[in-house]
């Protein structure tokens, strides 16, 4: 009797890992491109913008572009850059979108590139999830789901594309 209570007690631990694990992977494809964890930082009740996060790798053999997308959170959806002008952060919109060149990784991060939430329709409460349709130049569009979190000191630094 303890042998299979102990199997039964292994299988659903196995089960209950399992599960866990594919929830935090929180992964998308589309292609070549693979969407690792898109998230948002909780917005103030006044932002008029929410910042949308995520590091997208390029595993094929031709450069891509991410483009825009939509979202019902938002009146719309944008992709944008930042810079350092004369010791000034500022941010723009990138109207040609940003190149994720083959092989490489691309890191949308705070303090960097990435995708801005404009007029904001809701204001998804820290461990809440809402999707969007991000747009490609050449891989499809994909509907991915941003999750809601505090940021972390080591995601705010990294904002770059890295070849391997």
């Amino acid at each position: 009797m303890s042998v299979q209570i102990t199997s039964t007690f292994a299988g659903a631990v196995t089960v209950a890992v399992m599960l866990s694990t594919s929830a935090l992977s929180h992964d998308f494809k589309t292609g070549s491109l693979e969407l690792k964890h898109p998230w948002s930082a909780r917005a103030p009740a006044v932002a008029p913008v929410l910042g949308g996060y995520v590091t997208i790798v390029n595993t094929g053999t031709q450069s891509d572009r991410l483009v825009g997308g939509t979202t019902s959170v938002a009146e719309r959806l944008e992709i944008h850059e930042s810079s350092i002008v004369d010791g000034i952060a500022r941010m723009r919109p990138a109207k040609q979108g940003i190149e994720i060149p083959a092989g490489a990784t691309l890191n949308l991060q705070p303090g960097g590139a990435h995708i801005m939430l404009v007029n904001p329709r809701q204001r998804p409460a820290e461990g809440e999830k809402f999707k969007a349709t991000l747009e490609f130049e050449k891989a499809a569009s994909v509907e991915v789901e941003f999750v809601v979190q505090k940021s972390t000191p080591e995601s705010a630094g990294d904002h770059s594309v890295h070849k391997p």
